[in-house]
């Protein structure tokens, strides 16, 4: 079993920055990869978008919507996930989760509201 707890969402203009945080706790050494992604409002479960992930060994991959505005990062593989996101939109509104997977079962964290006016 994998914990995940995120952190770090909250209330921006258009333009404006938030960092979101990702702990894992439990059987982490199974985790090859810690990711992130978004559900819109309005949107369903099944409608979750991916954002970025990074993989044990630092490569990090991302959605279009998020190259050179969002940054993930992870100093090891037991620290915190961070997602750094500038110069944020209206339409990056929503909840974002941190997920990862462990053999052939998937966790999600409880998600963390993200909000931007315009």
């Amino acid at each position: 079993q994998v914990q995940l707890v995120e952190s770090g969402g909250g209330s921006v203009q258009d333009g404006g920055s938030l960092r979101l945080s990702c702990t894992a706790s439990g059987l982490t050494e199974c985790i090859r990869e810690m990711r992130w992604w978004r559900q819109a409002p309005g949107k369903g479960r099944a409608e979750r978008e991916f954002v970025a992930g990074i993989t044990r060994t630092g490569t990090r991959r991302y959605e279009p919507f998020a190259n050179g505005r969002f940054t993930i990062s992870q100093a090891n593989a037991k620290a915190p996930v961070y997602l750094q996101m500038d110069r944020l939109k209206s339409e990056d509104t929503g909840v974002y989760y941190c997920m990862t997977r462990c053999g052939d079962d998937a966790y999600w964290g409880q998600g963390t509201q993200v909000t931007v006016s315009s």
